[in-house]
């Protein structure tokens, strides 16, 4: 049977069949580089978006791929459980800082990364930040590990990270949210407070479970 999550599941495995990010799949198959990325997944309103029939013909001729053996990709490839040993990527806050490393949602994107297990709280669309420093002290330590939900609902008080368009990456409370600007209070009080305008930042991460 068909369902959302399988059928976007096979896309994300036939891309790492070729040895391919989601964006590096669409970009062969001559579609728009963000396609298949996480956050183009579900319309505003949290419905279900699926893939067009005419991108997936595309990715099977770009790569060569039958239709059968997509159809194969979608019956074994399931959605990723909860817990259980699964696996996200693990990538320190100096590669999150750095271009290239994530798409326009803050999902990571290539390969390479280290991988780390999955809490049993988190979903399929997690994936977790090494701390470097101590600028997130008392409350997160010099390797830590933060598991954060990009593209989650946040709510005043949520601990989150925040990436700016300069590359600066940090974890704070969420004091306050409008469409134009965001409010960041420090965790560690010899690192100040911060007032960003919305269109500096590049994306929000809700922080979900630290490993201390």
């Amino acid at each position: 049977m068909l369902s959302h999550d399988r059928v976007w599941a096979a896309i994300d495995a036939l891309a790492e069949r070729y040895s391919l990010s989601a964006s590096g799949l669409a970009r062969r198959a001559g579609l728009d580089s963000t396609a298949f990325n996480k956050s183009k997944r579900q319309s505003s309103d949290g419905r279900p978006r699926w893939p067009s029939t005419e991108s997936l013909a595309k990715i099977m001729e770009a790569t060569g791929a039958t239709l059968d053996e997509f159809m194969g990709l979608i019956q074994d490839r399931q959605a990723r459980p909860h817990g259980s040993g699964a696996a996200v990527p693990l990538v320190g806050f100096a590669q999150a800082g750095a271009g290239g490393y994530f798409d326009d949602a803050g999902f990571p994107v290539g390969q390479g990364w280290d991988l780390v297990e999955l809490p049993a709280q988190s979903t399929d669309t997690a994936y977790a930040l090494k701390v470097q420093g101590d600028s997130m002290l008392p409350l997160y330590r010099n390797g830590d590990v933060l598991i954060v939900e990009p593209g989650a609902a946040v709510r005043r008080g949520d601990r989150v990270v925040v990436k700016t368009g300069s590359g600066e990456v940090m974890a704070k409370v969420l004091e306050r949210q409008t469409a134009r600007s965001i409010s960041l209070l420090s965790l560690n009080p010899d690192h100040p407070n911060r007032d960003l305008q919305m269109v500096e930042v590049e994306w929000v991460a809700r922080i979900v479970w630290a490993s201390q």
